[in-house]
């Protein structure tokens, strides 16, 4: 099927002068794409204890390795925020730890989204000693104080995460369930976001759920009706039980297209392994030693990943596509990653990189006219200009921006 990427596609005239003011005429213009403006990415989770110190010699050896292939194919970090994990003792949040890595990762144009700042599952167990005023203070203030903390390096934030099953949750006493069942779910997302929206007025705010169905459409409605300050839909798309296929795809974004909102599909799965039995209701209640990759599962795996990928980034209101492990083994121990366990490449990834860095990637040359004038055509993303060996950086955003962009050399 020919997919349609136009709108992905950027246009912008440029123009080349000395330091004199006289224009540079009749020169080639070198124009080499370094970043792509959508958000291709995985959860990366390993890097904090990475560039922090804490891994064991072998265990650095094996993320290098392992790194080297991500940052060849991604631009975007999914970064824990699990309140369990990131603050274990109430008071020793690991800030600083967390803002190292996404420093160094900001350095090398990573865009990096944190997950999540509320949710009932991981969250802190010492809230559970409180009562619920004091677990919203203490939520309240977690947001306030994390979303601050990272302004400027973390901008993206699943803010609530999973809220339509957030106040029946019933596997175990948390105390986000509580202050949900007390509040109900658009007060304590109204109460969340305008906490994260007063101390980062331009982040970008996601609401993040796996239920897909019309139970989210009517909690976005209702929060939105309400003021909620909700930016983006985050679609969590974990297919543990087989690719839900184009039709169901397709379906789901015509669903969530309506609230005309940027769409994120936060959490994609596909496995290159055997298919989860249909009678597992809880992804999570599904727990096996070993869930092998096979080579026929991984063409598979590719398959899917290809067709996925080209009808979202078809697609003008998605956003960002996050494969949730990069690596197999990851969550429920599945083979739903690009690599395989001892890190080699899976023919999903080898697919993933054609098209991101390949058919929808723009390397060319052009050459100034006789008034130093170009027009530099291309996917949207970050470029570098070169011109009479002089190099400069171009963000090409829009579809044709009308004003000229004038590069001294």
């Amino acid at each position: 099927m020919t997919r349609d990427y136009s709108h992905r596609l950027g246009k912008k005239k440029v123009k080349f002068v000395r330091k004199d003011g006289t224009p540079v005429t009749g020169k080639d213009i070198e124009v080499k794409m370094y970043c792509h403006e959508f958000l291709f990415g995985t959860g990366l989770f390993d890097v904090i204890p990475y560039v922090c110190g804490e891994m064991k010699p072998e265990e650095e050896e094996a993320f290098e390795k392992i790194f080297r292939k991500w940052i060849e194919l991604f631009n975007n970090a999914t970064f824990p925020f699990y309140w369990q994990r990131f603050e274990p003792e109430r008071g020793k949040p690991r800030i600083e730890q967390t803002l190292k890595a996404a420093d160094w990762l900001k350095q090398q144009n990573v865009v990096i989204k944190g997950h999540p700042l509320c949710w009932h599952t991981l969250t802190a167990p010492w809230l559970n000693e409180m009562s619920n005023e004091e677990i919203v203070k203490e939520q309240v203030k977690r947001i306030h104080r994390d979303v601050k903390a990272f302004k400027g390096v973390i901008d993206i934030w699943d803010v609530v995460n999973e809220a339509v099953i957030m106040p029946v949750f019933d596997k175990y006493d948390n105390g986000i369930t509580r202050i949900c069942k007390e509040m109900g779910r658009v007060k304590l997302l109204k109460t969340m976001f305008e906490a994260a929206r007063e101390e980062n007025d331009s982040a970008e705010l996601l609401i993040n759920d796996f239920n897909l169905s019309s139970s989210y459409e009517i909690l976005i409605d209702g929060c939105l009706n309400a003021g909620v300050p909700i930016d983006e839909i985050g679609l969590q798309t974990h297919q543990h039980q087989g690719y839900m296929g184009e039709e169901r795809l397709l379906e789901i974004l015509e669903r969530y297209e309506q609230f005309q909102k940027p769409l994120h599909f936060t959490e994609i799965t596909l496995t290159s392994g055997h298919i989860m039995p249909p009678h597992i209701v809880d992804l999570n209640d599904y727990k096996i030693d070993d869930w092998p990759t096979t080579p026929e599962f991984e063409d598979r795996q590719a398959r899917e990943f290809t067709e996925m990928y080209e009808i979202l980034f078809s697609h003008p209101l998605v956003r960002t596509a996050v494969s949730w492990n990069f690596v197999d083994g990851g969550w429920l121990n599945a083979p739903g990653g690009l690599l395989r366990k001892d890190g080699s490449v899976k023919p999903a990834y080898e697919a993933l990189y054609e098209l991101i860095h390949k058919k929808w990637w723009t390397d060319t040359k052009t050459a100034t006219d006789e008034n130093g004038e170009a027009v530099i055509e291309g996917y949207r993303g970050d470029y570098n200009l070169i011109c009479c060996g002089n190099k400069v950086n171009l963000a090409l955003r829009n579809r044709e921006e009308k004003e000229t962009e004038i590069f001294v050399i």
